[in-house]
């Protein structure tokens, strides 16, 4: 079969796919170049230059797979290629370990000022009491997000004899134990504790500036910050502002809010290290990149199982079920967004009727992939779902019924927080038009359509409560698309279940909770 080969790839991963197929190494091409030779290739393997689009796709009739040499996927139209029944793979793990090591090279860098004393060195100046730096021995290791790359920090960081803390509220303290970690219940807590802080979240709507001036206050003035994971997720000129001032001792950063950046306050500190994004740019990441990406390329034009695939092709899923994955996707975020403190152990997915009587695999799959990607800072896909949940003490049950007292189908999800609270969330698949609805959000029935924003609250059932709410989002500059009520009984708790046009700002949903007394209030953005 034949390979197009977009984008520079490393010698070992065009040698692999060269011994069973027909290899073009076409780089630099326009999109119009593109579309004018694709047709009759069977795999396109790009990087991050090119773009494989819907117009792409569309022009390849022979396509069967799509690669990406690398961890994302946002040059790749995921949708349009899983409608025409196209493999989407990628490298996910191919520099996990690259960005643990250069974690670590940026906290030792950090703690021992090794670029400062070496430039004042070779400018002729030796300055052995400026440059005084810190050990790591019996400090303490602040992680933020322990996940793969987050636990390959912490082991390594443990041998030099660091105490280990950590927020993830979906690492369940079990697992945490194994690894010697001691989980803590917020951000600001480990900030406190925290000699040295290393960022591993992934950057969503919740994450962009979580450590503003506010929370880059609360840690220690000997402090030092780390981060190799996302840019965006630190408030660049408000940690500027704290290095100048002595809020923090020191940082460490190779991502930015805006990439490619040369120019930024922290240029020049003398208490900041920066790296140009250089978390994956070793010869191994590269090269594992490249033969991973060749062997998914490999199995997907065997006709075989590839484990790094992104999407199920149409064909392998059921046609009842396939319009319930987007909805399943959706219900795992909004229970994540839910259990705000964390999630228990178990979590069950149960499809009712119809869609009880097929195979509802992929389903949980999609409920899974869903609950973890917001929190997970590597891609989280239908094959890894299952893993990567298992790497946090989560754990997946299906229970398929053939009877749906309400609805043809029926998808719903339920567990418990790390509290014990149960949550419970549902939705279904309504004619005409596939049309996705809610019907159930903390255990009390809605009737809702998802959308990309949404707010919920849970209050005692009064008058002027819908009004009141109205208001502060009127005030805050967010509209209402819709709203819908849900209660057991008149008097006693009810839910409220917001489409918004826009993101609600923290301090609006806040303001909204006081005001009409919530006991609990949510955002979520749905994706």
């Amino acid at each position: 079969m034949r390979i197009l080969v977009a984008d520079p790839l490393a010698d070992s991963g065009v040698a692999a796919l060269g011994r069973l197929h027909e290899v073009d190494v076409r780089t630099g091409l326009s999109k119009e170049e593109l579309l004018e030779m694709v047709d009759g290739y069977d795999a396109i393997v790009v990087r991050s230059q090119t773009t494989v689009d819907e117009d792409v796709i569309g022009a390849c009739s022979t396509l069967k797979v799509i690669a990406r040499a690398g961890v994302g996927l946002d040059n790749v139209d995921v949708d349009a290629a899983t409608r025409q029944g196209v493999v989407v793979c990628n490298a996910p793990q191919s520099n996990v370990i690259s960005a643990a090591e250069h974690t670590v090279a940026l906290l030792l860098a950090a703690a021992r000022n090794v670029p400062q004393a070496h430039a004042a060195l070779v400018e002729g100046r030796w300055e052995r009491s400026t440059w005084k730096g810190t050990e790591l021995h019996d400090k303490t290791l602040g992680v933020l997000g322990l996940g793969r790359i987050g636990t390959l920090v912490a082991q390594r960081c443990h041998a030099f004899g660091m105490r280990l803390v950590a927020y993830d509220p979906f690492v369940t303290p079990d697992r945490a134990a194994r690894l010697g970690v001691e989980l803590l219940p917020s951000v600001e807590e480990v900030l406190e504790r925290a000699d040295f802080v290393t960022i591993h979240l992934p950057r969503t709507p919740e994450t962009v500036g979580l450590l503003d001036a506010e929370r880059l206050r609360r840690m220690k003035p000997s402090a030092r910050l780390i981060n190799v994971a996302r840019g965006g997720i630190i408030d660049e000129d408000a940690l500027a502002e704290a290095l100048q001032e002595g809020v923090i001792a020191g940082a460490a950063l190779d991502v930015f809010d805006a990439e490619p950046l040369t120019e930024s306050p922290l240029f020049g500190l003398p208490n900041a290290v920066v790296t140009p994004h250089l978390g994956a740019s070793t010869d191994e990441a590269q090269d594992k990149a490249g033969t991973q990406v060749a062997e998914a390329v490999n199995l997907a034009l065997a006709g075989e199982f590839v484990p790094s695939a992104v999407n199920v092709p149409g064909g392998e899923v059921d046609d009842v079920v396939r319009p319930f994955l987007p909805l399943g996707e959706k219900l795992g975020q909004l229970f994540t967004a839910l259990a705000a403190d964390g999630i228990g152990g178990e979590v069950t997915v149960e499809t009712c009727g119809v869609l009880g009587e097929a195979d509802g695999r992929p389903v949980g799959l999609a409920v899974l992939k869903g609950m973890l990607a917001g929190v997970s800072n590597e891609p989280v896909t239908l094959v890894n779902a299952t893993l990567l949940a298992e790497e946090r003490g989560i754990h997946l049950r299906e229970v398929s019924e053939h009877h749906s007292e309400d609805f043809v189908s029926l998808l719903r999800v339920s567990g418990t927080g790390r509290d014990g609270e149960p949550i419970r969330v549902a939705g279904t698949i309504v004619q005409p038009g596939d049309r996705e609805r809610l019907t159930e959000v903390w255990n009390t029935p809605v009737d809702v359509e998802p959308t990309a924003h949404m707010a919920f609250f849970r209050y005692d059932d009064r008058p002027g409560v819908i009004g009141t709410v109205g208001t502060g989002f009127g005030e805050a500059g967010v509209n209402i698309a819709a709203a819908q009520v849900g209660r057991r009984s008149a008097g006693g708790e009810a839910i409220m279940a917001l489409s918004l046009d826009d993101a609600v700002p923290r301090a609006a949903l806040d303001d909204i909770i006081e005001r009409i007394g919530a006991h609990e209030g949510r955002t979520v953005t749905l994706v």
